[in-house]
């Protein structure tokens, strides 16, 4: 049987390392900057949604305080003119105004049109921020 043998050539031997292998302290820097820069990008993006998150649910709940403000006035069987405001115990300031409406128009109707305004007030950091629920009720009139 015939062995074979193999002969590398030494002539080739001497590798040159040249620009092709590894990076630069140039390319490290520009590589790193611009990923600090998408990393900051990304963090205010989650913090602005954060504080979107934050205002909707201060929003949901005077929506959820007016409307059963609301609800309350309107059940209200001996409703009339009036304005008034109140504070809950969590901060937030109603503003109620009743008043009688398109009196030209009922006057000769049995009936009173009375609009009502309901404005919730809340402070929300160094920003006032407030919500108005309007609605009408229509009453009989009294004799």
């Amino acid at each position: 049987m015939k062995r074979r043998t193999h002969l590398f050539s030494r002539s080739h031997s001497s590798v040159s390392f040249s620009s092709n292998t590894g990076f630069t302290l140039l390319e490290v820097l520009v590589a790193t900057a611009i990923l600090s820069i998408a990393i900051v990008v990304i963090l205010q993006l989650f913090s602005a949604n954060l504080r979107a998150i934050s205002a909707s649910g201060d929003y949901v709940t005077a929506a959820t305080k007016a409307e059963a403000k609301m609800r309350e006035i309107l059940d209200d069987d001996n409703i009339s003119e009036k304005a008034y405001s109140e504070t809950t115990t969590d901060g937030y300031r109603m503003d109620v105004s009743i008043t009688d409406t398109l009196k030209e128009r009922t006057e000769q109707l049995g009936v009173r049109l009375l609009e009502i305004d309901l404005t919730v007030r809340w402070t929300k950091g160094v920003k006032d921020r407030s919500l108005t629920l309007r609605s009408m009720k229509v009453r009989k009139k009294e004799v």
